[in-house]
C-alpha cells in the first residue's frame, strides 16, 4: 500500500515538473513573437484553449502564497461549478489547499471536493490522511465537511476508514456532525451493503439522539438501510413524536412517513364500528383497578392506544406549517390512521394549499380527488374553493372538475350544474369536453337530474364546436343505455344531426345507438345505413366497424329492406386496407348469412349481436387510487413506483404496547443527581419512619429512590392506588404530630377551619417574600415547595435530589402515567412526601426572621451537607454548576378572570426554583381565589392539550370558602418550547379552559462557572449555535448593576464574574439541559454587542429579542 502511494506521488511530482518546464518554455517563446504573430496566435485559439488559459490563471492563484488570492480563486471555481461548468482539471491544485488554516478557504475546498471526489478518486485518496486529520478539527463545520468528502470517495478499499469515521462522528458533541454521519450511513450502505449490521448499530445509537437536527437524517437512514427493523423505533417512538414539531421541515416529512407505517403495524384499527373516542378512554389504559378495567372493556369494544393518540396530537399543529410537503404528510397520516370523524380537521389545511403554485395545486388536488370519493362531506363546505378560475391550467381545471363531480349530491347539484353550464362555453376545448363527461357522471349518479342533464346535452348537439358535439353524443349514448325506452325522440334527433357531425367517435356512437335500438326507430335506421354505404370507403376505421355492426343488426331485424345493403357493405369491408375491418367482415358474414360452413352458429346470431347489454357505469378516474398511500409518487402516477412501500393492514390484535415504555426513563436518568449512598427501595417502611436522621438520609438519596422507582414503574403502577391511600394517611399523622401546616394537611379533605386560617397566613407570607428580591432564595407554598435554603452552587441539585414522593416519582417516568394520576381523584399525592421535606422545606414558615443563609444551613446535618455538596448533574461538567437564581422579580400573569371563572380567579407566576416533582419541569405557582359568595368544591386540573403534555398537577382542593385564597404548586415540562400549556381548570360544576404561556427566559436554570470555562464552552458553540446583534442601550442601563438587573429580569440565568466591558451570564435549559451562554460586550457610546451561544437556535433568537427590548428601555 505504502509503495503504491510513494510511486503514485513520484509520478505526480514528475508530471508537475514537466508541466512547469513546458509553461516556462511557452512563456519564453511568446516573448520572441512579434505583435502581429501574437495577435494571430490568440485569434486562432479555440474556445477550449481560452478556457484552459482561464483555468491556468486559477491554478496560479491557488498556488500563490497569498490567502486572499486563493480565496478568490476558490470562489470563482465554486461559481463555475454552480453554472454547470467542468472544473475537474483543477482538482490537484485545489486538493493541496485542503490543509489550509483559513476556515473560509477550507470550507470552499471541501465544497469542491464533495463535488469531484467521486470522479477523481485516485487523487482524492492521496489526501485521505488530511481528511482523517480534519475529522478531529475543533470547527464542527470542518469535521462535517471532511466526513462528507470521505463518504463521497466511492472506493471499496476505504470502507473500513469510512466506517470508523461514521462511528466517531455519531458520538460527536456537535449535532451538525452527528447529522452528517447519518447522511454518510446511506452512502456507505450503497457502496457496501455488507456493512449493514454495523450501520444498524450506529443508526440505533443515533435514534436515541435528542437533537432535533439529527432526528430527520437518522430516520432517513433508517428508511434506506433497514426499514423493516421496527424494533429500533419502539424505544424512540414517543421521543420522535414529541420532537416532531421542532424538527426541520425535510425531517418532518420523513419522520411522519415512517411513523405512518409504524402505526399501521402497532395499533388496531380505529375504524371499527361502535368504537369510542372519548379522551378519558386513556384512563382505562393506566387504571390500576382491575375491576374498573373489566367494566370499561365490556362497555367499550375499542379504546385508542395512548401512543396512537400521541402521534395524532403531535402531528396536528404541523397542519399550520408553511411547508406544503409537511401539511400533505400530516393529511395522509390522518387519512390512514385517524378515526373517521377526526379526519375532517385536515380539510381546511389542504384547501389552504390551493393558493400555492400550480405544481403544488396539482398534487394536492389529486389527493383531494381521492379523498372526496370516499368522504364527500369533508370538502362540501369548501366547494367554492374548487370552482374553476380562468387563469387555471387545463390539468388543474380537470382535477377541480373531478372533485366538483365527486361532491355533487341532491342538495348542491343545481349549483354545480350552473357552474358546468359556464364551463361548457370555455375556449379550452379539452376542458369543455371534460365538463360534458362530468355532466354525464352527475346524471348517472343522481337520478333526479338525469332528464335535466339529457335535455341540456341534446341542446349542446346544435353547438358550433365539433368537439363539444362529439363529447355530448358519446355521453348521451351512455345515458340512453340506462333507460332507452323513454328516449326514442333523442335518438331520432341525433340521426338528423348525423350529417353535420364529423368527429369519428361521435359518428360511431350514433351508429351504435341506431343498431342497438334499431327496432325502436325502424324507419330511420335503414336510411342511415344507406347513407353510410355511400361514404364507407372514406370513413375512419372506428366508424367502419360500427357500420358493419349496424348492417348485421338490421339484416337480422329487417332483412327485407337491408339485405342488399348489408351484402354490399360486407363486400366493401372484405377488401378494406385495415385487417381489423377485414376480419370483422368475415366473422359477421359467417355469423348472419346461412351457409354449409357456418353450421349451427347462425341460429344464435340474434342472441349474440342483439344481447341486452349492461349500462356503462361512469366512474371517477380516481376510484381505485386509494390502494396507494396518499402523497406518494405511486398515487400521483397511479402505478407502483420503484421503492414504494405499501401500508400494511391493521393488526387484528394490538402488539405488546409496553415495548415503547423504555425510552421515558432516559430524561430521569440524565438529570437525576448521583449520590454515593446505597439506594433504598421506595416501598421500604423506613421511608416513613419518625426518626429524623433516617429521614435526612432518605432525602439526600432522592435520586436513588427515583431511579429504582423508574426501573420498576410497571410494578408500582399496579399498586399505585393502595400506596397512595397509605401514604396520604401516614402523612396526615406526621403533619399533625409535628404541628406543621404542610400541603398535605392543607389540601386534606378533612381539614378544619383553624387549619384553613393557617393556610391564608402561609400564603400571605409567600407573597411578601416574593415581592422582595433578597428573599427570592426561599419560597413556600401549599405543596411543600418550601425554602431552598442552601446558597451554595449545588442547591438546585439538592432540591431535585430530595424528590422522595413515593407515588409521584414512580409515575413521573411517563407523561401518560401522570395523566392517569391527575385524572383519578385520589388522596393528595404530595401528602406522600417524606417528613424530611416537611422539616427542611417548610422551616421558613415557622421562623420568618431567619432571612440569612447561615441559620438555615445550620439545621441540615453535616452528613447531609457533604452529600449535597457532592451532587452534580450527570451531563454537566464539574466546572459548570446549576445554582439558585441570584435575582427573582415576580411577574404575575392572569390565568383565569373571576368573571370567566364564575367566581374562581387564578393568577400564576414562575417561581424560578428547581421543580421538586421532576428536574425537567418548570415550577409554577398558582394563586386560586374564590371571589364568589359561595364555596367552590373540588378544584382540580382536568384534561390537557396536548394530552402528552407532562404536567404535575396540584392536588384536588376539596373546598375553597368565599373570599379565600390558596397558593398551589405545579410542574410543567415545556420541552424547551414557548408553546402554551393548555389545560382545564375544573370545579365540581364547571370546566374552564386556561393556558400557561412561558416566556423564553423562564425555561432556564442559572449556572455558575469561571470566566475561562465560559470562554471555553463558548468556543464550542460557534457558527450555527451563535446568535448575535449590535444593540443600542438606554443611557441609564450602562452600569454593571443595571445590566445584571435587566438581564435577570428577562431570563433565569446566573451571573459569571468577568471583566468590566464584558458582562457574562450562563444557564441551562430546564428540559434538555442545553447550555445557554449570554455575553454583552460594551462598545462606544451606548451600543453593545449581545451574543447568545446555545444549540437551541430558536430559543436564542427569542431570548435575543427579549433582552434587546429590556436593555433598550429606560
Amino acid at each position: 500500500m505504502d509503495v503504491g502511494f510513494s510511486l503514485r506521488s513520484e509520478a505526480v511530482g514528475a508530471m508537475r515538473t514537466a508541466m512547469v518546464s513546458a509553461e516556462n518554455l511557452q512563456l519564453s517563446l511568446k516573448t520572441e513573437l512579434s505583435q502581429e504573430e501574437q495577435a494571430l496566435t490568440l485569434s486562432s485559439k479555440s474556445p477550449k484553449e481560452t478556457h484552459k488559459d482561464g483555468n491556468e490563471d486559477l491554478k496560479e492563484m491557488l498556488e500563490s502564497n497569498k490567502e486572499s488570492l486563493k480565496l478568490e480563486a476558490m470562489k470563482r471555481i465554486v461559481g463555475l461549478i454552480a453554472k454547470g461548468k467542468n472544473a475537474s482539471e483543477l482538482f490537484p491544485a485545489v486538493v493541496k489547499n485542503v490543509a489550509s488554516k483559513n476556515i473560509e478557504l477550507k470550507k470552499l475546498v471541501y465544497v469542491y471536493l464533495v463535488r469531484y471526489a467521486e470522479e477523481q478518486q485516485d487523487l482524492a485518496l492521496l489526501s485521505i490522511s488530511t481528511f482523517q486529520r480534519a475529522l478531529k478539527d475543533p470547527n464542527q463545520f470542518i469535521r462535517a465537511s471532511a466526513l462528507r468528502v470521505l463518504s463521497s470517495i466511492r472506493v471499496p478499499i476505504i470502507v473500513p476508514i469510512m466506517m470508523l469515521a461514521i462511528k466517531e462522528a455519531a458520538a460527536d458533541l456537535s449535532p451538525y456532525v452527528r447529522k452528517t454521519s447519518a447522511h454518510a450511513i446511506q452512502k456507505l450502505y450503497s457502496l457496501d451493503p455488507d456493512q449493514k449490521e454495523q450501520l444498524i448499530e450506529v443508526i440505533e445509537k443515533l435514534l436515541k439522539d435528542k437533537s432535533t437536527l439529527v432526528a430527520g437524517s437518522v430516520v432517513m437512514s433508517f428508511e434506506e438501510v433497514c426499514p423493516d427493523r421496527i424494533d429500533l423505533i419502539h424505544k424512540n417512538y414517543r421521543k420522535l413524536c414529541n420532537l416532531l414539531v421542532d424538527v426541520e421541515e425535510w425531517g418532518q416529512v420523513v419522520i411522519i412517513s415512517m411513523l405512518t407505517r409504524y402505526a399501521r403495524t402497532q395499533f388496531v384499527s380505529p375504524w371499527k364500528e361502535g368504537a369510542m373516542f372519548d379522551e378519558d378512554n386513556e384512563k382505562a389504559f393506566y387504571d390500576s383497578d382491575s375491576e374498573e378495567k373489566k367494566d370499561q372493556t365490556e362497555a367499550k369494544p375499542y379504546i385508542m392506544d395512548p401512543d396512537h393518540r400521541l402521534l395524532l396530537r403531535n402531528t396536528k399543529p404541523l397542519l399550520q406549517s408553511r411547508n406544503t410537503a409537511v401539511v400533505m404528510s400530516v393529511a395522509q397520516l390522518y387519512w390512514h390512521l385517524a378515526p373517521k370523524h377526526e379526519v375532517t380537521i385536515v380539510t381546511k389545511s389542504l384547501v389552504r394549499l390551493l393558493r400555492s403554485h400550480r405544481e403544488v395545486q396539482y398534487i394536492v388536488l389529486q389527493n383531494i380527488a381521492t379523498m372526496s370519493i370516499q368522504r364527500k362531506g369533508m370538502f362540501e363546505p369548501y366547494m367554492k374553493s374548487f370552482y374553476v378560475r380562468s387563469t387555471d391550467s387545463t390539468h388543474i381545471k380537470t382535477l377541480k372538475l373531478e372533485i366538483l363531480t365527486n361532491l355533487a349530491n341532491e342538495a348542491n347539484i343545481s349549483t354545480i350544474l350552473r357552474e358546468f353550464q359556464t364551463y361548457v362555453k370555455s375556449q379550452d376545448k379539452a376542458f369543455a369536453a371534460a365538463t360534458i363527461q362530468a355532466i354525464g357522471r352527475c346524471a348517472t349518479n343522481i337520478s333526479e337530474v338525469t332528464d335535466t342533464c339529457l335535455n341540456g346535452l341534446v341542446l349542446l348537439l346544435s353547438n358550433r364546436d365539433e368537439i363539444v358535439v362529439a363529447e355530448s353524443v358519446v355521453v348521451i349514448k351512455k345515458l340512453l343505455q340506462t333507460q332507452p325506452t323513454q328516449h326514442s325522440e333523442i335518438i331520432k334527433h341525433m340521426a338528423n344531426l348525423f350529417d353535420n357531425i364529423s368527429v369519428p367517435m361521435a359518428r360511431a356512437s350514433i351508429l351504435w345507438l341506431m343498431g342497438e335500438y334499431c327496432e325502436r326507430v325502424p324507419k330511420i335506421a335503414p336510411d342511415v345505413l344507406r347513407k353510410m354505404a355511400k361514404t364507407f370507403t372514406v370513413e375512419e376505421d372506428i366508424v367502419k366497424l360500427q357500420i358493419v355492426n349496424l348492417a348485421a343488426k338490421l339484416y337480422l331485424t329487417n332483412s327485407k329492406q337491408t339485405k342488399l345493403l348489408t351484402q354490399y357493405i360486407l363486400n366493401l369491408g372484405k377488401y378494406d386496407q385495415n385487417y381489423d375491418i377485414r376480419d370483422r367482415t368475415r366473422f359477421i358474414r359467417q355469423l348472419i348469412v346461412p351457409s354449409e360452413k357456418s353450421g349451427a352458429l347462425n341460429k344464435y346470431a340474434r342472441r349474440i349481436l342483439l344481447a341486452p347489454k349492461p349500462a356503462p357505469v361512469l366512474q371517477s378516474a380516481f376510484k381505485d387510487r386509494d390502494r396507494y398511500q396518499l402523497g406518494t409518487l405511486s398515487h400521483s402516477l397511479n402505478i407502483k413506483a420503484t421503492g414504494y412501500q405499501e401500508l400494511s393492514d391493521w393488526p387484528a390484535v394490538a402488539p405488546d404496547q409496553s415495548v415503547r415504555n423504555v425510552e421515558v426513563i432516559e430524561p430521569v436518568k440524565e438529570w437525576a443527581p448521583l449520590v454515593g449512598k446505597s439506594k433504598k427501595s421506595k416501598s421500604d417502611d423506613k421511608f416513613y419512619s419518625d426518626d429524623e436522621d433516617e429521614k435526612e438520609d432518605e432525602g439526600s438519596d432522592g435520586s436513588g429512590s427515583e431511579d429504582s422507582s423508574s426501573s420498576s414503574s410497571s410494578s408500582s403502577n399496579e399498586s399505585g392506588s393502595e400506596s397512595e391511600e397509605e401514604s396520604s394517611e401516614e402523612s396526615e399523622k406526621t403533619s399533625t404530630d409535628s404541628g406543621k401546616s404542610s400541603s398535605g394537611s392543607d389540601e386534606s379533605s378533612s381539614e378544619s377551619e383553624s387549619e384553613q386560617n393557617k393556610k391564608k397566613k402561609t400564603t400571605k407570607k409567600v407573597l411578601q417574600k416574593k415581592s422582595k428580591p433578597a428573599a427570592a432564595h426561599s419560597e413556600s407554598d401549599e405543596n411543600g415547595n418550601g425554602p431552598i435554603a442552601n446558597a451554595s452552587s449545588s442547591s438546585a441539585e439538592s432540591s431535585s435530589g430530595s424528590e422522595t414522593e413515593s407515588d409521584d416519582d414512580s409515575d413521573s417516568d411517563s407523561p401518560t402515567v401522570q395523566k392517569k394520576k391527575s385524572d383519578v381523584k385520589s388522596k393528595p399525592k404530595v401528602e406522600g412526601k417524606s417528613k424530611k421535606e416537611v422539616s427542611l422545606l417548610d422551616l421558613d414558615d415557622f421562623s420568618p426572621a431567619a432571612t440569612t443563609n447561615a441559620p438555615k444551613s445550620a439545621v441540615i446535618s453535616s452528613s447531609l451537607l457533604s452529600d449535597l455538596e457532592g451532587l452534580s448533574l450527570s451531563n454537566v461538567s464539574p466546572t459548570i454548576q446549576v445554582t439558585t437564581p441570584s435575582f427573582g422579580p415576580v411577574k404575575t400573569y392572569e390565568l383565569l378572570h373571576h368573571m370567566t371563572g364564575k367566581g374562581l380567579s387564578a393568577k400564576y407566576h414562575f417561581s424560578r426554583q428547581p421543580c421538586l416533582y421532576q428536574p425537567s419541569m418548570v415550577a409554577v405557582q398558582v394563586i386560586l381565589t374564590n371571589s364568589s359568595d359561595h364555596s367552590l368544591e373540588e378544584i382540580h386540573i382536568g384534561d390537557r392539550n396536548p394530552a402528552s403534555l407532562n404536567v404535575h398537577c396540584f392536588n384536588t382542593i376539596e373546598r375553597l370558602e368565599p373570599e379565600a385564597s390558596v397558593t398551589v404548586s405545579m410542574g410543567i415540562d415545556f420541552s424547551d418550547s414557548t408553546q402554551a400549556a393548555n389545560f382545564q381548570l375544573c370545579t365540581k360544576e364547571d370546566q374552564f379552559s386556561v393556558s400557561i404561556q412561558p416566556a423564553v427566559g423562564e425555561l432556564f436554570m442559572p449556572s455558575t462557572m469561571a470566566e475561562e470555562d465560559f470562554c471555553k464552552e463558548q468556543g464550542k458553540l460557534l457558527g450555527m449555535n451563535e446568535t448575535s446583534e449590535t444593540i443600542t442601550m438606554a443611557t441609564a442601563n450602562t452600569s454593571s448593576q443595571t445590566i445584571s438587573k435587566h438581564v435577570l429580569s428577562v431570563a433565569n440565568v446566573g451571573v459569571v464574574s468577568s471583566s468590566q466591558n464584558v458582562h457574562r451570564f450562563a444557564g441551562r435549559t430546564v428540559s434538555s439541559g442545553a447550555l445557554v451562554l449570554v455575553s454583552l460586550e460594551m462598545k462606544e457610546s451606548s451600543s453593545a454587542l449581545l451574543t447568545i451561544n446555545t444549540e437551541k437556535s430558536v430559543m436564542a433568537s427569542m431570548l435575543l429579542r427579549d433582552l434587546k427590548q429590556a436593555l433598550a428601555q429606560a
